[in-house]
């Protein structure tokens, strides 16, 4: 058959065949609802998006991928229809490719370094991989056989997605593997940080079940340092690793941050999002309120999104940079705005007001302008003069990022070192300063994406594989 009756044979099908968006509900039905916003693509359009890849020798989109997935080599067979061997492609440098698919920005990663951005529209890499991963799923082909047991145990300190990942590897290894979770509820982030209309807590759970499955074993609603201790854990298991993220709130850090009517970020996320006996937090009430959020990351995204959901009057994001230096997801930003969100940039909170009651009554803000770039490479804003105005607004949300909590100094824990800001250091193997103490994902790195937490985790598991290796010659004889 000619490339010209059947373009997807073509090494030209990217200029013959328009990149596909995945369907997306209407604005007006889902911001009466949590449920996700996307859906699959079908088979042939999942076929037809993926031919639109040129096989590069060099692939930038793999270069780009943290976790360095092999790309094009599952695009071009999800292209030919064998579905299932691309998604055992795609899992085998992956251990939530179906997370991942729905949660990373693939404009700044994958699909912003494929090379087709120079004359077209970069391959629908993300909506490829959530398509073989369901597709897996929904047929059979994701292997839930527990490893032969190789003697050895370890301890996972967390249930989120470092803590997932690297329990999965363990396991996939022949470790016996124990997750310790301080919430009733695992999932960490994926469950409480990540809101369902990005990511359905059915999808979660699936993976959760899928690692017990495997042999994983999750003791929820134990603390470490409490109700367990590091000690215990050391002796009682070969490795340890710590994947309990980063979840101290940053404050807002301006005078009336303490009124009534100003909240953070994540209790806000959880209470609305998770809908869980396990998880009782009190009721934020935003229906029929002006609500502003501080920050432009995707947290800040999450904020706007879940307020108007729950009813809000109005809900602006208040933010100091410009578009362009905006830290959050270009596809949620539009996402925001689709739903009714207000953007007002170069917009710096410097007070919050109130009544005499306590109460919020606004946001006392200075416009911006941006001049050099700061250590991080974005431009750095300063204010312009006599340019102080009064935003009118009913609830706060504080969505300025998270910090590594602090290890008590009495605790064993303070053994472990950290840096200026908290986060815990480690080596090329992911080991802390205490040997066998494992740690990755935000405890590490402070708020990143998932796929950053699953990288770390790998890099962990491998380690201890390593480290362990002359006890694995033991019990081997």
């Amino acid at each position: 058959m000619s490339s010209a009756k059947n373009p997807t044979s073509s090494k030209y099908a990217w200029s013959l065949i328009a990149r596909t968006a995945p369907p997306k509900r209407a604005a007006a039905e889902r911001v009466g609802d949590f449920h996700e916003i996307y859906s699959e693509f079908d088979e042939a359009t999942v076929r037809e998006q993926a031919s639109r890849c040129i096989q590069c020798p060099n692939a930038l989109c793999a270069q780009a991928c943290p976790l360095s997935n092999r790309i094009p080599e599952w695009l071009a067979l999800a292209a030919q229809g064998q579905f299932l061997e691309a998604a055992a492609l795609s899992r085998s440098t992956s251990n939530m490719p179906e997370i991942c698919s729905r949660v990373c920005p693939q404009e700044r990663l994958c699909e912003g370094a494929c090379i087709l951005n120079c004359k077209s529209d970069p391959v629908a890499i993300g909506s490829v991989e959530r398509f073989i991963n369901e597709y897996a799923f929904a047929h059979g082909g994701v292997d839930a056989t527990p490893a032969a047991p190789n003697g050895l145990r370890a301890a996972i300190i967390g249930s989120g997605p470092a803590g997932m990942a690297c329990a999965d590897e363990l396991a996939q290894l022949g470790y016996a593997v124990t997750v310790f979770e301080s919430l009733l509820l695992p999932g960490g982030l994926l469950v409480n940080g990540i809101p369902a209309f990005k990511l359905e807590k059915s999808i979660v759970a699936r993976r959760i079940d899928l690692l017990a499955k495997r042999g994983v074993e999750f003791k929820l609603g134990v603390a470490i340092g409490r109700d367990v201790s590091l000690a215990e854990l050391r002796r009682t298991h070969d490795a340890v690793f710590l994947g309990h993220g980063a979840q101290k709130s940053k404050t807002a850090g301006v005078p009336g941050e303490n009124f009534c009517g100003v909240a953070q970020a994540l209790p806000f996320l959880i209470e609305k999002n998770v809908d869980s006996p396990l998880v009782d937090l009190p009721p934020i009430d935003v229906a029929g309120k002006r609500v502003a959020v501080l920050g432009g990351g995707d947290t800040a995204m999450d904020c706007l999104r879940t307020a108007l959901r729950a009813g809000a009057q109005s809900a602006v994001c208040l933010y100091r940079r410009d578009f362009a230096n905006m830290p959050g997801s270009r596809k949620e930003y539009y996402n925001a705005l689709e739903e009714g969100a207000e953007f007002q940039f170069l917009t710096n909170p410097v007070a919050i007001l109130g009544d005499d009651h306590g109460t919020v009554t606004g946001v006392r803000c200075v416009r911006m302008e941006l001049g050099a770039p700061d250590a991080s490479g974005r431009s750095k804003p300063r204010a312009v003069p006599d340019s102080e105005f009064d935003a009118p607004v009913d609830l706060v949300l504080v969505a300025y990022g998270f910090d590594p909590v602090a290890f008590p100094e009495d605790s064993e824990f303070s053994a472990i070192k950290v840096n200026e800001w908290g986060g815990i250091i480690v080596d090329r193997n992911q080991m802390t300063s205490l040997p066998g103490v494992f740690a990755g994902g935000d405890s590490v790195r402070g708020p990143s994406l998932v796929v950053h937490a699953v990288r770390d985790a790998r890099r962990a598991a491998a380690g201890i594989h390593r480290q362990l290796a002359p006890k694995l010659a033991a019990v081997a004889v």
